[in-house]
């Protein structure tokens, strides 16, 4: 069960990674895993909308919730700033 206090901490840690880039994954159905990279772009009270760029110029806007992030439906990473910081976290 989740509780309400759970969500309002989930939302304050999106709240602190906004506009830094992260990279989502989700379940596409039938075995298929959609992948996202862009930056946190705005944090609601139920959903968070991530900013990604599909082609060079061309942004989408996708939004999910954080129950999903919860549930762990939709699994969350940080994308290093720096190579040598991708090295550490691995």
């Amino acid at each position: 069960m989740i509780i309400s206090s759970d969500i309002e901490l989930c939302r304050k840690k999106f709240e602190e990674i906004k506009g830094r880039r992260v990279v989502l994954k989700t379940n596409g159905g039938r075995k298929r895993i959609i992948t996202y990279v862009g930056e946190v772009d705005y944090c609601y009270p139920n959903v968070f909308t991530v900013k990604c760029e599909r082609n060079p110029g061309e942004f989408t806007i996708v939004s999910f919730s954080y129950v999903d992030v919860l549930t762990r439906t939709v699994r969350v990473g940080l994308v290093a700033d720096h190579p040598a910081e991708a090295m550490e976290a691995v």
